[in-house]
């Protein structure tokens, strides 16, 4: 099992996942007095003066990553089923690729949702985190497909 590439690129992709499930800040939008940072677990509104928190609004994005990280671990460990394994890592894919999706579009039109007039955006390092997170299920996903059609080709000479 840890001999196969896969292996290493769902557990980096688990371990990324982690980070961002732990409340590494996504993005943030700033206007002149509040700050609206994003996170795993929701948006906070904290006062640039004095740092303090004003408010907390939950969003759960949390479980989002959550099942993420089971589903890559449960396509991690059915490398004795690759055919399972193979569908799994295109549905850890799929997932992964529409959860980025919502997370971009979120950084860019979020500041509509708050409807508060903004500055600026940052993009924190949990974003990043996330994103880099994206090729390595790929990565993942076409080395499931080499070793099936390894196997497959072995089958063809028995």
């Amino acid at each position: 099992m840890i001999q196969r590439v896969q292996t290493i690129y769902l557990a980096i992709v688990i371990i990324l996942l982690t980070i961002v499930t732990l409340g590494s800040e996504l993005f943030s939008f700033v206007n002149e007095t509040t700050r609206y940072t994003f996170n795993s677990y929701g948006i906070m509104k904290y006062d640039l003066a004095s740092g303090a928190l004003l408010s907390k609004q939950t969003f759960p994005f949390y479980l989002g990553t959550i099942a993420l990280i089971l589903l890559s671990f449960i396509t991690l460990m059915s490398y004795k089923n690759l055919n399972r394994q193979f569908k799994l890592g295109r549905t850890v894919f799929g997932i992964y690729f529409l959860t980025l999706i919502t997370v971009v579009l979120l950084s860019t039109l979020g500041d509509n949702l708050l409807e508060v007039e903004t500055t600026g955006r940052e993009m924190g390092l949990g974003f990043f985190i996330f994103a880099v997170g994206f090729p390595f299920t790929f990565l993942a996903n076409t080395g499931i497909k080499r070793d099936k059609k390894l196997l497959d080709s072995l089958d063809r000479l028995r």
